[in-house]
């Protein structure tokens, strides 16, 4: 793994925390994946997802106008997901190398999905060379109710990664054992305190 990232899911502004390759998976084009983590603001989220390898061998869709879509998990994908400690809600995000978006709140595991409105469109900016894909994204989470500007909030950070010839494989902070879930309350691994 790539020095840039550290493995420890410790909470430290201005650091890149690695992401796992599910044992499950197999990802030949990609030598490391990482996450830099900011909570610039009251309820602002910032995240940078650093690719490393050879990204043309990946599949990924041309940069378009960003706009809200489903089933972005079935390609090559950034996600994140939020909750508060001690809470069964959580909230997911996903971005596309297209700069499509999708949010959606679960009022427990997997359980009581819905698009939340209140929440607007976040930035997506993306940069690519032959070895190195970056997603940038900043959320302006203050309107959701179930966070807190003011509290601790627990992050899952992953991605679905897909290689030109189809196949996917999953990166996370941490996967439970088992089948990739980062759904699994143990992926919500790294703690962010308020600002």
């Amino acid at each position: 793994m790539n020095s840039l990232f550290y493995r420890d899911h410790r909470y430290t502004a201005d650091m890149q925390y690695a992401l796992k390759l599910h044992q499950d998976s197999v990802c030949v084009a990609v030598s490391g994946i990482g996450v830099k983590v900011a909570r610039s603001g009251p309820g602002i989220l910032d995240l940078r997802y650093f690719v490393l390898g050879d990204i043309n061998a990946l599949q990924l869709p041309p940069v378009a106008l960003p706009t809200r879509a489903d089933a972005l998990w079935r390609h090559s994908c950034f996600e994140a997901f939020v909750r508060v400690p001690a809470e069964t809600a959580y909230f997911e995000f996903n971005f596309a190398p297209s700069r499509k978006w999708a949010a959606y709140r679960f009022e427990d595991y997997r359980s009581g999905m819905e698009k939340p409105g209140e929440i607007s469109a976040p930035s997506i900016d993306v940069t690519a060379t032959a070895d190195n894909f970056e997603l940038r994204a900043t959320l302006d989470l203050a309107p959701l109710a179930g966070l807190p500007n003011d509290a601790l909030w627990q992050l899952g950070l992953c991605t679905v990664i897909e290689e030109a010839g189809g196949g996917r494989s999953h990166w996370a902070l941490t996967h439970p054992p088992g089948t990739a879930d980062f759904h699994h309350s143990d992926c919500f691994a790294l703690e962010t305190p308020a600002v």
